[in-house]
């Protein structure tokens, strides 16, 4: 089959595209022929070793996780997954990942794809929209009437937080760039604040503040909350003791998959309450242009592969 690899760290040039066998799945893994993969930031990450002390991954690596596809073959332990059918979700980068003809993941972290999208739109979807979700509801605890602050709205993350906050009856305010801030209204956000020519104090009162960014954005953003209020952040770990100087708290979280998040969120996306963004398609083989795109930040939405 035919997947992009790296042998070693470094930059793009690392990505091989190359043959390589299929996989078979142990018995509680499902094969997926995948048609589409979603660009994710942590895969360029990764592959620049990064992480390297966090996911020691050997190789060579197939880098990715999001996808969407048909199964292949499953394990004789699986059986909430079937040959012939549609899924999205993620395979597992230990075994064999998301840029490939073929991917092996575990029926724990996938699920029967959204009926209402393709392929493509359906591989925009797992990491980001479980991230958003996980940081809203299961580390934020939000309710409804409750109020958030996205940063990097227009984003894969910030673009589901969104909506799924609107959706759950949350004001929302998002930062954006001026390309962006109509897009980031068309998704529902109450107010949408220019990071470039704007302040934050539109944002002052918050009860959250998620955030995908890290750095200045995240060191400016203590103030925006109200006492007992909670910052989460997908990029850095936040500072316990500026935390407690605010008198709100701090937490950074990674995406636990799960396939019933991921039905649920399939239900949300059939029922026309959520959609995913595409901004850009690359052939499997231009994995590297769509790495470099995505290194650059700024994207509206999610960068996908077709595959099939």
């Amino acid at each position: 089959m035919k997947a992009i690899q790296i042998h070693q760290y470094g930059g793009s040039e690392t990505l091989t595209y190359e043959d390589i066998p299929r996989p078979e799945p142990a018995p509680e893994q499902v094969l997926v022929r995948i048609h589409a993969a979603g660009i994710n930031p942590i895969d360029w990450k990764i592959r620049q070793g990064w992480l390297k002390e966090v996911f020691p991954y050997p190789f060579p690596l197939v880098l990715g996780t999001d996808m969407s596809g048909v199964v292949e073959k499953v394990g004789a332990e699986v059986t909430t997954l079937q040959p012939g059918q549609a899924v999205y979700g993620l395979v597992d980068m230990t075994l064999s990942g998301a840029y490939a003809e073929y991917g092996l993941g575990y029926a724990t972290t996938i699920a029967p794809k959204p009926q209402t999208l393709s392929h493509l739109e359906a591989a925009a979807v797992p990491v980001v929209a479980q991230t958003a979700w996980q940081a809203l509801f299961e580390v934020g605890n939000l309710q409804a009437s409750q109020s958030v602050l996205i940063h990097a709205a227009a984003g894969g993350v910030g673009s589901f937080a969104v909506q799924f906050a609107k959706a759950k009856g949350l004001t929302v305010i998002g930062t954006a760039s001026a390309q962006n801030l109509e897009f980031v209204r068309s998704l529902g956000a109450d107010t949408v604040i220019d990071y470039h020519t704007s302040d934050l104090s539109a944002a002052r009162g918050v009860d959250m503040v998620l955030d995908p960014i890290g750095g200045d954005t995240q060191a400016r953003s203590w103030e925006l909350l109200k006492p007992g209020g909670i910052l989460v952040s997908t990029a850095a770990p936040p500072d316990p003791t500026l935390a407690e100087k605010h008198q709100v708290r701090g937490t950074m979280i990674m995406v636990q998959p799960r396939s019933q998040l991921l039905s649920d969120i399939a239900a949300l996306i059939d029922a026309g309450k959520v959609k995913p963004k595409v901004s850009q398609v690359f052939p499997l083989a231009a994995a590297r242009q769509a790495q470099e795109l995505s290194q650059q930040g700024h994207t509206r939405g999610k960068i996908v592969l077709q595959v099939v």
